[in-house]
């Protein structure tokens, strides 16, 4: 049987080498306006959940909501709309609530434009 050999000595660490500056952040893209009607500009917020996406205008106080392929115009009357929600099972139909400083409202509340 051979005799072991004696180890190597540890080789001690290399310092590290500095760290690159982070890179400025990119702009963030404007929403896609490609789906509402023309005129509407500028939404105050936008979104989607489940197949359905909107768009708020509060300057022209108007609501895109976009549902199966059609885009319909709602009149938002004294509501800053936020956010969406639908209700899913357990008695709830499906139709989309939107949040707004006056509490939840429900798109067939509002009035319908053209």
């Amino acid at each position: 049987m051979e005799a072991m050999k004696p180890m190597a000595p540890m080789q001690g660490m290399a310092p590290m080498k500095p760290m690159q500056a982070m890179a400025p952040m990119k702009p963030m893209a404007p929403p896609d306006s490609s789906w509402w009607p023309q005129g509407l500009s500028n939404p105050g917020s936008s979104g989607g959940q489940n197949g359905l996406r909107y768009a708020f205008f509060p300057d022209q106080r108007r609501l895109a909501v976009e549902q199966n392929g059609k885009v319909t115009q709602y009149d938002t009357g004294d509501h800053q709309i936020s956010g969406v929600g639908q209700q899913q099972g357990g008695g709830g139909d499906g139709t989309p609530r939107f949040s707004s400083q006056q509490g939840e409202v429900d798109l067939a509340s509002l009035k319908q434009i053209g």
